[in-house]
């Protein structure tokens, strides 16, 4: 960043434009606490040239027909990547509709409600012997998304569905199960996840707090004893970092850790996974790369295996090794 430079602030969990600044000075580190939660000691020198309250700012979607990450979307809601990789340099002609949009705002404030527990929603900071790592939450976008066409049948398929046939095969195997503590209260088909009798209300305490935390949001595990057999992050929507950083940090922080860990996605996002979890913070940065320990299990395979042991009668007879059978390889050379 250079002095005169224009930063353009973002608030998320309500998805708002609120302020501008200019930068007035060079980078620097500085460890002197300033905010509650953590040091944040790279720094930077700004003035407010523009700032609205959160019930005056801008909804990033009221611009939706005049930013380029709107345009030709894949998905309803890939403009959100745009945001994940913040900082960010917009293109010229984005940034001048957003200061445009914020200095009508500022003349012209329209009042519009917005959901006070979003915005007040951080991503905890725990410190570790690699350092201090933040825990990504399922964040607001990982449900926006929440139906994709099976390719076979043709039927509506939710996470929910495919949380439940984790859980309720692990449970047919003699399993004891865990399900993320933010998915606790959710369902299916009228079975509630939490009411499995093989569900777990605690982890063995084997890991630092940092690491529990982690463990404790994977979508799905199986454990055996103490010991976590495997461990599944459902990538079902448009925003899937979030269940693989989660498998980053936990690798980063017990880097010998042997739990087998599956990434079970739509067949259609298989290219999409595999394209993600090569990145190089995922394959070059980690002492373990995640593409060597973790592989993709595309949805009809599980299904189609699930329904193959129910019809033969020996489901309860399946061991977890079953998964090798269906789980592929994710690693790509020269990403």
């Amino acid at each position: 960043m250079n002095v005169g430079d224009l930063l353009l602030c973002y608030m998320t969990g309500v998805s708002r434009f609120f302020a501008i600044l200019e930068v007035t000075g060079k980078p620097f580190r500085d460890d002197t606490p300033i905010w509650g939660e953590e040091d944040f000691p790279s720094r930077i020198p700004v003035k407010v040239v523009l700032s609205l309250s959160p019930e005056h700012a801008v909804p990033v979607k009221t611009l939706s027909s005049q930013l380029s990450y709107f345009q030709n979307m894949k998905t309803p809601n890939s403009w959100s990547g745009h945001f994940r990789g913040s900082p960010t340099e917009e293109k010229l002609k984005d940034a001048q509709g957003i200061i445009a949009a914020l200095e009508r705002a500022e003349k012209q404030p329209v009042f519009r409600e917005y959901d006070a527990r979003k915005l007040e929603r951080k991503a905890n900071v725990y410190s570790t012997d690699s350092g201090s790592v933040s825990i990504p939450e399922n964040s607001e976008d990982d449900n926006l998304d929440e139906q994709t066409i099976s390719p076979d049948t043709e039927k509506p398929v939710t996470h929910e569905e495919i949380q439940w046939l984790l859980l309720s095969v692990g449970q047919e195997m003699g399993l004891d199960l865990w399900v993320a503590n933010n998915d606790k209260g959710k369902s299916f088909d009228g079975e509630n996840f939490n009411e499995l009798s093989r569900i777990r209300t605690s982890l063995p305490v084997q890991f630092d707090r940092a690491t529990n935390r982690t463990i404790e949001l994977i979508d799905v595990l199986w454990l055996q004893g103490n010991s976590i057999v495997a461990a599944f992050e459902i990538e079902h929507t448009t925003a899937i970092y979030s269940g693989l950083l989660r498998m980053a940090d936990l690798i980063t922080m017990q880097p010998n850790i042997k739990i087998p860990l599956f990434i079970v996605a739509p067949d259609e996002r298989q290219e999409k996974v595999v394209r993600e979890i090569n990145r190089p913070i995922f394959s070059k940065a980690l002492k373990q790369p995640l593409p060597e320990i973790c592989r993709y299990i595309p949805y009809t395979a599980l299904r189609a295996k699930v329904d193959q042991a129910k019809a033969g009668g020996f489901l309860q007879y399946l061991r977890p090794d079953f998964l090798d059978e269906i789980a592929e390889n994710v690693e790509i050379e020269d990403y």
